[in-house]
């Protein structure tokens, strides 16, 4: 991180108190955010709601205790805002509407926030990466940014170092292993083709850093792979494997492929295997990670690339 210059008395204190009071500022970086309080600026005619965006789930039982459970969260948190969802799977979609569930598209719900006259919206996914389906989500946002005064996007869970920290600690507190045993616990993410998957191979370096060296990531589309996690699992003598999706919920892959494929695999390769499995979303803690992020896209705004280089360039005259 580039160190910042404070040359004036005011400017170390207005420091101090944003390192005390918006600690998140610094989580998600002090040079590409900068503090703006959206629901502070608004008008007698302005409107804001909240749009709260996950790929989705057909399996009823984890999405009430997933993107239900925080989705009512956010609407406890904001009774005064507009809280709306969406979906972005067109296929989960297709298949709950065949069931009598409608969900919308982002667009299709920020088309409705714009016909009921909201003028500033503010979205927050839950997604674990900045992958696939953030990229997408950007996108939706930039197609609907002429219709409203404002629109913030929020950060997934592991978007800084910080957020890795935390998700780290939250985890092993929460699965526990013997090692007199040789247990060891192995979470699976969906993972991805791009460069974002690199996160899941720092979240398993830092768990090793961190002084956990029987816990170990891996990923069903990404790196690092089964095999990955299996090697290092057989060179410490593993064996006892505990699988735990790294996943927001705790659908289609953690009931089909880790539930079944990862398990079966596992245990021909001589291991014992337990599973426990839930979604990230029913964690309190990880919730809590989401809401920070929310309400730090409420009260800062991102700088674009320019608007960094010129400050930047100031700063170095």
């Amino acid at each position: 991180m580039k160190r910042m210059h404070f040359n004036k008395p005011l400017e170390w204190l207005i420091l101090l108190i944003l390192m005390f009071l918006a600690t998140p500022l610094w989580a998600q970086g002090e040079e590409t955010a900068v503090p703006d309080d959206l629901l502070g600026n608004l008008t007698d005619q302005d409107r804001a709601a909240i749009l709260l965006v996950s790929f989705g789930t057909t399996h009823d039982d984890t999405r009430a205790a997933t993107i239900d459970a925080f989705y009512q969260k956010v609407k406890d948190a904001f009774p005064q805002l507009t809280v709306t969802r969406s979906f972005t799977s067109r296929i989960i979609l297709r298949r709950l509407k065949a069931r009598g569930i409608e969900i919308d598209t982002p667009l299709e719900a920020l088309l409705k926030l714009r016909a009921q006259g909201i003028t500033h919206v503010i979205i927050q996914s839950t997604n674990i990466i900045e992958g696939e389906e953030m990229e997408s989500l950007r996108k939706d946002v930039e197609t609907m940014k002429p219709f409203f005064k404002e629109i913030r996007l929020g950060t997934p869970l592991l978007y800084s170092t910080e957020d890795a920290f935390r998700v780290v600690e939250i985890l092993t507190r929460r699965h526990p292993v013997n090692e007199k045993q040789k247990e060891h616990v192995l979470f699976v993410g969906h993972g991805t083709e791009g460069p974002s998957t690199a996160i899941y191979s720092q979240l398993d370096y830092m768990l090793k850093a961190e002084g956990y060296p029987y816990y170990h990531v891996a990923t069903i589309e990404g790196y690092p792979t089964q095999e990955d996690a299996l090697r290092m699992i057989q060179s410490q003598k593993g064996k006892q494997v505990i699988l735990v999706p790294l996943m927001f919920v705790a659908g289609d892959h953690a009931k089909n492929d880790i539930s079944e494929d990862w398990k079966d695999a596992l245990e021909a390769r001589g291991l014992q295997v337990q599973l426990s499995i839930e979604g990230l979303g029913e964690i309190p803690e990880i919730q809590d990670i989401f809401m920070e992020h929310l309400r730090f896209s409420l009260t800062h705004r991102i700088r674009d690339i320019m608007e960094k280089k010129a400050a930047y360039a100031s700063e170095n005259d």
